[in-house]
């Protein structure tokens, strides 16, 4: 049997993409919930962020790590294994009584994205073929999808049921652990076969012949991507409490302005890596650094109809590059693609969950207007992308490892 590595298997990749919808989808009850338990468990900003903070570090330590793990020895079957401990995590919430007994449920379903992340990644690569920007888009949107639904199910779930709504989110987790089963099995079938691994042992003088490049191009990324995370944290966690306090908004409308952000950033995120793959990775990444700076510093400034119009253009540009980061650092590390998935995912988890504890530690020593100004800010570190090497260097160096 012999795996035809330019055959974009889209079933599989649909696959992969549901799953990240219902993982991340889960994932959101978190955040999604801040304004009902913050009322009934009566927690303040700061646990509201040490919340975030834990489920998203219980992701970012154990995703690398998880990644390192199945680069060396694949494990499919860990694919539904994590959907297990989110379920649990779910139950968890819904009967969750006060600040610790909801921490340690978050914790949970951090475990269970944990899982997920790194080795769906692996699945995605495994059925991209030679479409890679669009195969990280197809898996990763199906996660920024699931995300855009948190303020949805704030106002049409949470609201009206409570925290007790969460319960029929084990309906989601039901579903993706069949999923996930299928996916196991498509997945231990490739590990059969040594094409991927032949490919990828060809391709590891790269990381060798120039290290000390790949290195800061994957510093810059890190960074990069910590700045954008951070910035998603803040409108994410406590835009809607803004909106809320300054134009005395109810819960639901407020949460309508932060899917309209989270809506558009899934369309970004599935645009991105198509238009990546025609016009170059470093441009799109460009593209959704220069394309969000104007509007991230107006967005404070604005009335209420505006900053939908704002959130709109920001969540699609912003996001645009969400998958052309990863498939750009997979190409500077191509024998490592459990590992780089899983940083990065990791990374992303990590710097969103530290940005919500501090900005909520912030608001409760400020106010939640200084918070979101502040945050305007924080996308400008995207503009280290100008020392990032470019696509046609990409390709100097992976002719210079087939060489050797």
């Amino acid at each position: 049997m012999q795996v035809n590595t330019n055959k974009t298997v889209f079933g599989i990749l649909l696959a992969v993409s549901m799953v990240h919808l219902l993982n991340d989808t889960i994932q959101s009850i978190v955040p999604a919930i801040f304004p009902i338990i913050k009322e009934s468990l009566s927690l303040s900003y700061s646990q509201l962020g040490l919340i975030a903070f834990a489920l998203n570090l219980t992701a970012s330590v154990l995703q690398p790590a998880v990644g390192l793990y199945s680069d060396r020895k694949p494990q499919p079957y860990l694919l539904p294994l994590g959907v297990v401990a989110t379920l649990i995590g779910v139950i968890g919430m819904a009967f969750a009584f006060g600040f610790w007994t909801m921490l340690l449920s978050a914790i949970l379903v951090g475990i269970g994205s944990s899982i997920f992340h790194p080795e769906s990644a692996k699945v995605a690569y495994l059925a991209a073929g030679a479409r890679r920007g669009l195969a990280q888009s197809i898996f990763q949107v199906g996660g920024n999808a699931g995300q855009a639904l948190a303020p949805i199910m704030t106002a049409l779930i949470f609201v009206p049921l409570g925290q007790f709504g969460i319960i029929w989110f084990t309906l989601l987790a039901a579903l993706a652990l069949g999923i996930q089963i299928y996916t196991a099995k498509w997945y231990s079938s490739k590990l059969r076969v040594n094409t991927v691994k032949k490919r990828d042992h060809s391709s590891k003088g790269r990381a060798i012949t120039n290290r000390g490049k790949v290195t800061t191009a994957i510093s810059i990324l890190v960074l990069i991507l910590t700045s954008k995370m951070a910035y998603l944290a803040g409108i994410t966690s406590f835009y809607s409490f803004y909106l809320i306090e300054r134009f005395q908004l109810s819960v639901q409308e407020a949460q309508w302005c932060v899917f309209a952000f989270l809506a558009a950033g899934a369309a970004g995120t599935f645009f991105g890596g198509p238009l990546s793959d025609r016009w170059g990775r470093r441009n799109v990444i460009w593209f959704s650094i220069l394309g969000a700076l104007p509007f991230a510093f107006l967005l404070p400034y604005v009335n209420f109809q505006i900053s939908i119009v704002f959130c709109i253009i920001i969540g699609f540009t912003i996001m645009s590059s969400g998958s052309v980061n990863v498939v750009y650092a997979q190409e500077l590390l191509p024998g490592n693609i459990g590992t780089v998935s899983g940083l990065f995912f990791g990374l992303a988890f990590g710097a969103g969950g530290l940005g919500a504890a501090l900005l909520g530690m912030l608001a409760d020593s400020t106010s939640i207007d200084y918070v979101i100004k502040l945050c305007a800010f924080l996308p400008l570190l995207g503009l280290l992308a100008i020392f990032l090497p470019s696509d046609r260097k990409l390709a100097e160096w992976a002719k210079e490892a087939e060489a050797r």
